[in-house]
Formats: structure tokens, sequence, C-alpha cells
């Protein structure tokens, strides 16, 4: 919100959140029942289409918003460097607000407008006459109004509201107040009212200028070069007609230059174009030096819709733990095809880049979901799918990978092992997490606790949390007879004394792992501890019980560029296993965490705490 709101900042509809849409119905309606009952050659197919029209904007809109964070994961053309955070997620999550006020101002000038009924698909001089005015008046007035909300009166109380963001993304472009977007809208009417009056307007025209207003708005605000150089060689003038990106740019940064809309031949005749203009377009189409990325975190998705609360999918969800919602149902048909694009065509791909004061890192997902680590189906080609993205991440340099999620596990790869036993030459480091997650799992244990019940499937964790509960002294519950036979076989003798084979649910603390079942959780007694060392949570079924999260902890404020949640875990947390390959390059260790190989809790934990990093629970304050 800007500084000092003026009257008309808030939309109309700002309390209805999502069912703003619902404004929408009674025009949806009133156009299909038109559409339907009218004969032919009076039917309105220009309000017939509006709906799909805004539906196409939608969906053109969120193609921008993903292909951007793409390019600014992994482009070397980005422009600003500086941290993208929460708070802007949050305030651009309406960016569909201008879209919506398009189709109901669409709908209204129809039902008013005796000459915007009926309209032809095309007009020739309609196109012509609307690309006149636009250069014209439009760019203009635009200009003039521009400057106008630079002055202290009008920007405290509207523009600041839009300059919040430094770091600009396709959809700041349209985040503005509601007063301030209503006079754009009066801006843009000026050629679509005009060529529908004169008898020259058509679908094609008030469609295409609407078109490439969102397209010129969307690429001028993305953070990363991508107009070629070749077409200002080929027609120097176009300089003048179109910016670009690091034009635009130059606006969020300096605040008191390049004020054009679209074609900055204003900016020029006025003198206010930055004179880093060309200098800064050069720079950024040649590409930053590579920042050299010290750590890979390898990732993968979980549930079949999870591909869309990833950071290159829907922003505002991205920026909230994952849950359940409505547009899961909406979006199913699309989840289950891009299952299969992804298992036919997808390859690993660069999810987030964050800074950690002098350490670069990047977050990679391999393009499969949870359900395939789990039947094995797939399981040599996600081998080889994890194999690659550590010899890519060996060839540029990287210190330090961890394996996320289901991208380790005994069955599949040994913990990661099988990678170094094939590639014994590599320098990079391969961590699986194993210290630090057990350290939070120990340390979420109450204080004073004498037994606990381990339930669920055993692997390395689960070893090597019983190993040190024994050596503390603690005892450790049994239920399965195979397991119970198991770590009594592995535990140094000296430790077996202190496990046991039981059929009691009665400790008060339970370490679950994978497979804990309803039943089991329903046995339970009350105000049992669930603390789960798992790489998912248990699905929560008691509601007189204490349900803790699993292993993650809070990122110190100064890590940089987080703005989406990792999974189900809140803002600004993120999982332990990701945590510790950071941890491994921070403190330059040399040795690989993964196989056997288990860094020591008291060492990793201590480091953890050292660079800021704070456990996180259910009394944590995000």
């Amino acid at each position: 919100m800007a500084s000092q709101p003026g009257p008309l900042t808030n939309w109309p509809w700002h309390r209805l959140g999502n069912f703003k849409y619902v404004l929408l119905a009674p025009w949806v309606a009133h156009s299909i029942h038109q559409f339907v009952t009218r004969k032919r050659e009076e039917r309105d197919l220009f309000n017939f289409l509006t709906l799909p029209f805004l539906l196409l904007r939608l969906l053109y809109s969120q193609l921008w918003i993903s292909y951007s964070r793409y390019q600014t994961a992994r482009s070397k053309r980005r422009i600003v460097t500086k941290s993208l955070d929460f708070e802007q997620v949050d305030r651009e999550r309406n960016w569909d607000d201008q879209i919506i006020l398009t189709a109901l101002l669409m709908y209204l000038v129809n039902l008013v407008l005796p000459a915007a009924q009926r309209l032809p698909w095309w007009n020739a001089k309609g196109i012509v006459f609307i690309s006149l005015l636009h250069s014209g008046p439009v760019e203009f007035l635009y200009y003039w109004f521009h400057r106008a909300l630079h002055h202290h009166f009008l920007y405290s109380r509207y523009h600041s509201h839009h300059h919040a963001s430094i770091v600009t993304e396709p959809i700041t472009s349209v985040i503005h107040p509601f007063a301030e977007e209503f006079v754009y809208f009066l801006l843009f009417a000026i050629p679509l009212i005009p060529s529908v009056l004169c008898g020259v307007g058509s679908i094609v025209g008030v469609a295409g200028y609407l078109i490439y207003i969102d397209f010129m708005n969307y690429m001028g605000h993305c953070n990363f070069e991508m107009v070629p150089n070749w077409l200002f060689r080929i027609f120097p003038p176009l300089k003048y007609l179109m910016y670009t990106p690091s034009f635009h740019s130059i606006h969020h940064t300096k605040f008191q230059a390049n004020y054009s809309l679209f074609m900055p031949l204003y900016d020029y005749i006025y003198s206010t174009c930055d004179k880093t203009t060309d200098s800064l377009y050069k720079r950024c189409l040649k590409g930053r030096e590579e920042e050299k990325t010290d750590v890979v975190h390898l990732t993968h998705l979980t549930g079949i819709h999870s591909i869309f609360h990833l950071r290159l999918g829907f922003a505002s969800v991205a920026s909230r733990p994952f849950i359940s919602g409505l547009y899961l149902w909406i979006v199913s048909p699309l989840s289950y095809l891009l299952v299969l694009l992804t298992w036919i065509f997808g390859t690993t791909f660069t999810l987030e880049r964050n800074k950690f004061n002098d350490r670069s890192m990047e977050t990679w997902v391999v393009p499969r979901y949870t359900f395939q680590y789990m039947s094995r189906l797939d399981e040599g080609r996600i081998n080889r799918l994890i194999e690659k993205a550590i010899l890519d991440a060996e060839k540029m340099g990287v210190k330090v990978l961890s394996l996320g999620l289901y991208n380790q596990g005994d069955e599949l790869n040994r913990y990661g092992e099988i990678y170094i036993s094939k590639n014994p030459s590599m320098k990079i480091k391969i961590v699986d997490g194993t210290g630090l997650a057990a350290a939070l799992v120990l340390n979420s244990i109450p204080d004073g606790t004498k037994r606990v019940l381990l339930i669920g499937k055993l692997n390395k964790l689960a070893y090597y949390l019983t190993l040190v509960l024994c050596q503390r002294k603690i005892q450790v519950e049994i239920m399965r007879k195979d397991l119970y036979e198991f770590l009594k076989l592995q535990m140094p003798q000296k430790m077996k004394d202190f496990i046991l084979l039981s059929d009691s649910y009665m400790s008060k603390v339970w370490l679950v792992g994978e497979d804990l079942r309803y039943s089991d959780q329903m046995k339970a007694a009350k105000g049992v501890h669930f603390i789960p060392f798992s790489q998912s949570p248990p699905t929560t079924v008691r509601k007189d019980c204490i349900y803790y999260s699993t292993p993650a902890m809070v990122v110190p404020k100064a890590f940089e560029n987080l703005h989406s949640c990792e999974n189900w875990l809140p803002r600004r947390v993120i999982s332990a296993w990701r945590v510790a390959g950071i941890i491994h390059a921070l403190e330059g260790w040399e040795t690989h965490e993964c196989g056997e190989n288990v860094t020591s809790i008291d060492k990793v934990w201590d480091a953890a705490l050292k660079h800021g990093f704070a456990p996180f629970s259910l009394a944590s304050e995000i």
C-alpha cells in the first residue's frame, strides 16, 4: 500500500478475496443467455467471447510469471540482483484485479453502447486507427501523467505502492491503487472507444490491443534482458518506439527517469532518459559474470499438484505452506497431464537461487513425483537423473550437493554412496543431512524423557537416532519384531539393553517414520508427542496429541531471495537436509555425509546455530 494511502486506494471488491469472480456471474449468464436464445445473425460474438478472453488473459499472465521466475533462477541476464521477499509477493497477489475490471467494463460498454454490439472479426482500418491513437495521445498523456504521479503529493498517496517493488516481476506492472489503475483504463480507452464509434472497431482490434498492452507491460517488468540487439541494428529508430526491461528497470531503481509507457520517444524528447540506459542494456544482454554456485540442493516434486506450489507455479500459493484447496480440483486435469509430460520429457531444472553471506546456492528439481519414488518402477531413470545432476554440479564447480526428500535412500542409491563409487574422482561433496536431522529430532524430545517409541519404516536416520538415544540411556521401544531383531544385531553390546520389544502404546514420545498408520495413532495415549524423523509429515489424526514438524530450521534474516515455502513448511523455514548442505559449505568440511557416514550431531548442531539458523518447532515464531 502507498505510504499515505489516498482516496479510492482499495479496489471495490478487496474484501471479497477470491470470491470477487462472483461479480462476473450475472454478466456471464446474461451473455450466454443472449447468445443461445438469439438468432444466428443477431448474436453478439464480442460479448460472448469476453469470458473466454478473460480466461486467456489469466493463462497468459500466469505463463509470464512462470517464465520470468524460471529465467531469473538461471539466466545470466538478470538486471537487479537484490532480493525478492514475501512482502512483495503478498502485495502483488491481486494482479488479476485489472483483468476482472477489464471484463466488467467490456460487458458494460457492450450494454450501453450500441456501436459496440456485434463487432466484426476484423477491420484493417481499425487496427491502423488504434495504433495511431496509441502512439500519439496515449503515450503522450501517459508520459505526463506518470511524471505527475512522481510529484510528492500523488506519489505518497498512490504511485509509491507500485514502486515498493524494486525487483520487478511481470505482474508488478499491474499492481496499482484502484484510482491510479482506473486512470490508466481511461487512457487505454482512447483508441478503443473512438474506433468503435467511428465504425472501424473489431474483435481482433480490441483483443489485440489488450494483448499488446499485457505483452509490453509484462515484458518491461521482467528482471532480465530479453530484447535482442539485432532488432535495433536492423531498424535503429525502434529504440524510440519500444522499451526494454533494462530501460524500465532504471525507472524502478532511480525513480526520476525513463517515465515512458512503452515508447521511449518522449523520454528522449523531454530529456528524461537516463544516461546509463544504453550501457545497462548492453551489459545485461552480454550477461553478468557467472556467480559461482557453492551449494545445490536437489529435491523433487511431491504430490500430483505440487508443481503448482513451486516458485514457478502460482506465486501466491507458493508463498504459503502447501494445503489442499479448490484450485487443486480446477487444475487436476492439467496436473495429470503434467505428470505424463514430466515423465516422458522432464529434465532436472533450476527452481530457486539464494544467497547467504558470501555463499551462492541453488535448488534443483528432479522432475519426478513422490509416488514414483515409492513405487520403484522408475528407479533406474531416477538414479540417472540424480547422477546427471551431480555431474553437472561438479562441472560448475559446486562444492556441496545435498540430497533432499527421497533423492536419498538405501534401496535407491545407498544414501548417495553409489554416485561416489561410480565417480571416485569427484570433488563435490554429497550430503544426505542425517546428522543435522538427527540433532533436530533429538532436541525436540522433551526434557526428562526416559523412553520413546520408535515406529515406522527403518532407515539410516532411525538407526542413528536409536544409537544416540541408547548412548544417552533412553529406552527405545520397538513394536515390530523384525526391526527389533535387526537393531539388536546392529547395536554395540552395551547398548542392546536399552532396546525393548514392546506391544504397549503408552510411551508419551513417539518417533515416527514413513509408515505411521491411522490405527497406530488411534492407540496412542492422550498428550503423546509425535516427532517425525520422516521426510514428509504424518497425517494429523488426533486433536488431543502434539504433532511436530519434520526436521527443519528457520533461516537467518541474511538469507536472501527466499519468497516461496518449501512444501508444507512455513515461511522462511527450510528442511534440515537442505540446511545440512549449506552448513557443510559454510564450514568448508571436506568429507561426504552419505552411505554409512554421519556428521557428528554436536558438530553440525553447533555450526548451524553459529551461522544463525534456529530450530523450528511448534513454538517457533516466523
